[in-house]
């Protein structure tokens, strides 16, 4: 009986989708954090009578055919690159950014990955680098007698001294832009990493070719709607007890067919 094998495809699907709202909750304040979806399609149809062929008994060609669909299937987990509202923290290496890009990151490997978490830091040296340590490409020294940082929205950065009149220009941020952003892959830690279907990284000056710019001071809140995502959740959970119920009915009219004499 195929409704057994459709209906626990069901039961697979409404399984993936709850797992997938289960993360964007778990994730409502995650910096710049970007919503999942969960979406399907449906699987193979098996062809019992094809919709054109003539029919041998009258002769006539049959307006619609019998296709007995076997199933769904996931078919992505696609990122809704929606930006964030921006939440005022008055940090002074605290960048929020407006608009498309991310900031490049150096990893131990040498190899460089991309995020939108802004929450950067000072190491010992006071080297700029992440929550988590990596730092930012490219590099940018503060001088252990900086009295305060500003970064304006073109990503540049100055320091200013007790001593001094004007501000010292110590560099530059640069943003990274992909032609599809959803085809990023997704490390943890707010990082991304390129891929084939996310295209080459297009590094720039902000405010420039479509680049977002810097606000100092903001984080980027997560996307998350929880009001949606528990709406969601309560249609996966009653598309998971239909699929069920559907296995009950199909196993009840097996238990029926054995039965008969």
């Amino acid at each position: 009986m195929r409704a057994l094998n459709i209906a626990a495809t069901g039961m697979q699907a409404q399984q993936m989708r709850v797992e997938v709202i289960s993360n964007n909750l778990a994730n409502m304040s995650t910096t710049a954090y970007n919503t999942r979806r969960a979406e399907f399609a449906d699987l193979h149809y098996q062809q019992v009578q094809r919709a054109g062929t003539v029919n041998s008994t009258t002769g006539v060609l049959l307006p619609a055919g019998v296709q007995l669909g076997l199933g769904v299937r996931a078919s992505a987990v696609s990122m809704n690159v929606a930006q964030g509202a921006l939440m005022q923290t008055g940090g002074e290496l605290d960048l929020a950014i407006e608009g498309n890009g991310y900031l490049e990151v150096l990893m131990p490997n040498g190899t460089s990955s991309y995020t939108r978490d802004g929450a950067l830091k000072r190491d010992p040296d006071g080297l700029i680098v992440t929550s988590d340590g990596f730092s930012v490409i490219p590099e940018i020294t503060i001088p252990q007698d900086a009295t305060g940082i500003t970064v304006n929205a073109n990503g540049e950065v100055y320091a200013s001294f007790d001593d001094q009149v004007d501000d010292q220009l110590l560099g530059q941020f640069s943003l990274v832009s992909f032609s599809n952003q959803k085809g990023l892959e997704a490390l943890g830690g707010n990082l991304y990493r390129e891929t084939a279907a996310s295209g080459q990284p297009v590094v720039g000056d902000p405010g420039v070719d479509g680049r977002g710019t810097f606000r100092q001071g903001y984080l980027e809140e997560s996307s998350v709607d929880a009001v949606r995502e528990i709406t969601e959740l309560i249609e996966a959970q009653r598309g998971y007890e239909l699929n069920a119920k559907v296995i009950t009915a199909a196993d009840q009219m097996l238990g029926a067919t054995t039965q008969l004499r």
